[in-house]
């Protein structure tokens, strides 16, 4: 169940295309689901992480740039009053008053 469960979140494909020599893909969806709500995923991923960390197999360094990261669908469209993202229009208003 656990490599039907991979193969599903590896290719992205719904349940329904799961490759039968995995069993039926309802047993794997509830499996998913039951072990997900009662805490045996959290579990396991904890205990390889641990695992892991004792041996130094385990990287805690992580990086994300802009390739991964994208911009909420709110902030996409969000008005600004000049081209710095982080500058908001009361910052612009009292930028403006300093140079007057």
């Amino acid at each position: 169940m656990i490599e039907a469960i991979a193969w599903k979140y590896r290719t992205g494909s719904p349940w329904r295309e799961v490759p039968e020599r995995f069993g039926p893909w309802q047993t794997a969806y509830e499996r998913l689901t039951r072990w997900s709500a009662d805490g045996t995923w959290a579990r396991l991923l904890a205990r390889a992480q641990a695992d892991a960390d004792a041996a130094g197999e385990l990287d805690w360094l992580v990086a994300a740039d802009s390739t991964m990261v994208r911009v909420h669908q709110h902030g996409a469209t969000a008005r600004r009053s000049s081209g710095n993202a982080a500058t908001t229009d009361a910052d612009a208003d009292q930028e403006g008053d300093r140079r007057r």
